[in-house]
């Protein structure tokens, strides 16, 4: 099969972007032919082991093609970027003709039998209406759905086309029905495939011997994703004997209020910028606790890796999480109830210590229980993250592609 990946953001770095980078060495080891068309950076490079510089084509920003920089999906990314919300028409126009014109001389230089398109929003538009003949499918992530919330009025342009999708994967059934809700799909188009986690980078290792608690978080630096809550509920653990690994990069000034947040606590907090996989996974290994105090969140595939290294793990209750993790070994998990919030990722202002002190007392529970139970039972860690390695998902990535083949 001959399969046109299509991403609008940098294949790396996010959540989506190792996704996408997932899916390509899946299909390949499945005897797939990939080619790839995706935002990036003027200086960003593909790891052409991943997939051949032949078979890719970028559109790309910061000057090059588009003078502004990568649009995300998130408002707050891992690098510079452009808000959606504050784009104007003229430069909206522009990235909608640029990656219709990357898009339309991929399907003719590659022809495929089939596109994979990632986010319900701009891209996947433009390549459906670019490949009418083709069947198309989408992984919506979440990001999507919140950018839908924030930019009414292009989402509402764009619904009409996002409902001739063939088929949309969906990362939670709770995800499914925000996507009926948000874009009127067809639910029996709609398929929840899940997340994947690496299986042969993140897994169990013997925990050094601990003379500190080593508790990690890994993500954007930014309010969304609630880091700055993190590091005052770490100001109000008296345990000194802990050490927090922060993994990831932001910008702006969200960036750099954690980045004060975490000086004010000294040697206590590690910031070690975005991390490759292999060195996440080397950091989970050794760490006894994860820790993800999001406020928007679709199914976190760092969840799952986390876990997988042996990691208890410390999570606001959001829905995805909630289908993920409920029911689980409590004493190896605990879901942190989120306040009230008054946007889609964003608490009211009075609310602001109440995640503080709900994260600080789950933190002081789990460092007692680590103390006292410091090993985690592989088979417990196994039950755990069961159906979600790669190749469990890409086994039904596959069966959403022989249901959109179908139909042509």
């Amino acid at each position: 099969m001959k399969i046109l990946h299509v991403i609008s953001q940098a294949p790396d770095y996010t959540g989506s972007g190792k996704y996408i980078q997932e899916i390509i060495r899946q299909s390949s080891q499945n005897g797939h032919d990939n080619f790839l068309v995706a935002g990036a950076q003027a200086d960003f490079v593909m790891d052409h082991a991943l997939i051949p510089k032949a078979h890719t084509r970028f559109v790309r920003f910061d000057g090059e093609d588009i003078a502004c920089a990568v649009p995300g999906m998130s408002d707050a990314m891992p690098y510079k970027s452009t808000i959606f919300s504050r784009m104007p028409q003229p430069l909206l126009e522009q990235y909608k003709n640029v990656f219709d014109s990357r898009i339309k001389a991929a399907l003719d230089r590659f022809k495929p039998d089939i596109v994979h398109t990632h986010h319900l929003w701009i891209v996947t538009a433009v390549t459906r209406q670019a490949a009418p003949h083709l069947p198309v499918v989408t992984s919506c992530h979440g990001t999507c759905l919140r950018q839908h919330t924030l930019c009414g009025t292009i989402g509402a342009e764009l619904s009409p086309t996002l409902r001739k999708i063939d088929q949309v994967m969906a990362l939670s059934s709770h995800q499914e029905t925000e996507i009926q809700q948000a874009h009127g799909i067809d639910p029996s188009r709609i398929h929840t495939v899940g997340i994947g986690y690496n299986n042969d980078l993140f897994s169990m290792m013997p925990k050094p011997l601990f003379s500190k608690i080593e508790i990690v978080y890994a993500g954007k630096l930014s309010r969304a994703k609630g880091v700055p809550w993190l590091l005052r509920a770490l100001e109000q653990v008296q345990d000194q004997d802990v050490i927090l690994h922060v993994a990831g990069d932001g910008a702006g000034m969200e960036k750099e209020e954690c980045l004060a947040l975490g000086k004010a606590l000294g040697d206590r907090v590690i910031f070690h910028g975005a991390l490759p996989h292999d060195k996440l996974a080397r950091l989970m290994q050794q760490a006894h606790l994860f820790v993800l105090p999001s406020f928007y969140e679709g199914m976190p595939l760092v969840i799952m890796e986390a876990l997988a290294c042996g990691c208890r793990v410390i999570s606001t209750a959001l829905p995805g999480i909630k289908e993920l993790l409920s029911g689980k070994e409590t004493h190896l998990i605990d879901l942190v109830e989120l306040p009230e919030l008054e946007t889609i990722d964003t608490p009211y202002d009075r609310d602001l210590p109440v995640l503080e002190e709900r994260l600080s007392t789950a933190i002081k529970k789990m460092l007692e229980s680590i103390r006292t139970h410091p090993e985690v039972e592989p088979g417990i860690i196994t039950r755990l993250t069961r159906g979600y390695s790669w190749d469990s998902v890409y086994k039904r990535i596959e069966t959403v592609y022989e249901t959109a083949l179908s139909a042509y």
